[in-house]
């Protein structure tokens, strides 16, 4: 029985990054003796077993043969007799296909990268000193997850570019239909860890040269060549101004649910009449819509989606709202569910943040409104609603009337705080 560790710790040891999770993979065993020294069986589709003492995951060297489109759609062999290298061959990127023994590696996962102990048989040092995302083998193209890998890959690895031959193989298996047979919660899984990458533009980029945003966000990949307003949008492309904006959401540390609204804030631009472009009057009811679609498509989790709706819908008004009266004020701010909800609108106000500078010539300007909206809420918050209630119920008021009051006043709290026009 051989053990080594392979794919992202050593490839992250080597580029001197923070280490991840471990992953080991056994040769030369069977079930039976990973079961007899205490290892606990988890592996539903093939043998992954359990570490008796530091629970890190050891699965069984195996190889896969296609057997339907799709993911899941192989075959797995698992025996004593196949071989590291058979093992690597079925990785996504030569990056990802790099070995090291594990009694060269010490308990906090390091090792001496240069050394000779290292097993690379599918030349995955040389790209990474190259900078190169490149494919194993043609095994590559029988699993659609990895289009999505490469792309996630490539907004991590900022300095990387995917190799000439592996964006033409996944073109390939673009047009054979393989992504569509992608289930709904592996597209979302790879696409959140994407959006959360240090520059989630350069997934969007690759998906869509390669095809693939077309067939899993047709409504995302519908906004590149649609203009805008020169005054407003210096870069006039939307899809162009879409990816700032998703990379000033990273570089605000922007949480998901806000990553995600960045990238479906404008959807409805793609569906503006064209006689009446580059304005896009109405766009936010539009968006809306479709991101309905989008999330039910997807099955997408409720904070994205709450937040999403709620920043397609609003943020024009958030943008202009500092020129809303006090009525006009509150009303957004109920609409928003902001006083139920303050932490959701907080985020919301930092997904209009990233839509406001993630534009031409403005990554650094301020972004007044986000402060004003936070004053504005907190003076409607001051408003001691149970105080009003019980006052307004010694009158005889009930039900409306005592919302009627409980509104007035905070309305009343805005304008006595200057937080409104």
């Amino acid at each position: 029985m051989q053990i080594y560790l392979v794919g992202g710790a050593v490839r992250d040891a080597w580029l001197g990054r923070p280490p991840g999770d471990r992953d080991w993979v056994v040769v030369g065993a069977t079930p039976e003796a990973l079961l007899a020294q205490g290892y606990l069986a988890v592996g539903k589709d093939f043998p992954v077993f359990l570490h008796p003492r530091t629970h890190e995951e050891y699965a069984l060297a195996r190889t896969e043969r296609k057997t339907a489109p799709g993911y899941r759609g192989f075959a797995v062999h698992a025996a004593p007799d196949v071989t590291l290298e058979q093992d690597l061959a079925r990785r996504d990127l030569t990056i990802n296909a790099i070995a090291a023994p594990a009694d060269s590696v010490s308990a906090s996962g390091q090792f001496l990268i240069n050394s000779e102990n290292l097993i690379d048989p599918y030349g995955g040092q040389q790209d990474l000193r190259d900078k190169v995302l490149r494919h194993v083998t043609l095994a590559f193209r029988e699993d659609p997850v990895r289009i999505l890998r490469v792309a996630r890959f490539a907004a991590r690895f900022t300095d990387f570019s995917v190799a000439a031959e592996t964006l033409a193989l996944m073109r390939e298996m673009v047009d054979a239909g393989e992504v569509d047979a992608l289930v709904p919660e592996r597209v979302w899984q790879e696409l959140a860890r994407g959006l959360m990458e240090v520059q989630p533009s350069r997934m969007f980029e690759v998906l869509r040269d390669c095809g693939a945003l077309a067939r899993l966000l047709p409504e995302v990949a519908a906004l590149w060549g649609v203009p805008q307003r020169a005054d407003y949008h210096p870069e006039i492309d939307t899809g162009v101004h879409l990816m700032m904006v998703l990379d000033m959401a990273a570089r605000l540390q922007a949480p998901l649910p806000v990553r995600f609204a960045c990238l479906t804030h404008d959807l409805g631009k793609a569906t503006t009449p064209a006689d009446v472009l580059p304005r896009h009057i109405g766009h936010e009811a539009r968006s809306a819509q479709l991101l309905k679609g989008v999330c039910q498509r997807l099955r997408v989790p409720t904070d994205c989606r709450e937040l999403a709706d709620v920043v397609a819908r609003e943020h024009g008004n958030i943008h202009r709202g500092m020129e809303f009266g006090a009525s006009a004020t509150l009303r957004l701010l109920e609409r928003c569910d902001a006083l139920r909800k303050p932490q959701r609108f907080a985020d919301a106000l930092l997904a209009c943040e990233c839509d406001a500078r993630g534009r031409l010539g403005l990554h650094d300007s301020a972004y007044p409104q986000r402060p004003h909206w936070l004053q504005a809420l907190a003076a409607a918050q001051s408003v001691a609603t149970e105080v009003v209630a019980r006052e307004a119920q010694a009158k005889g008021l009930q039900g409306k009337d005592i919302g009627g009051l409980v509104h007035a006043a905070r309305v009343a709290a805005l304008r006595n705080s200057g937080m409104a026009a």
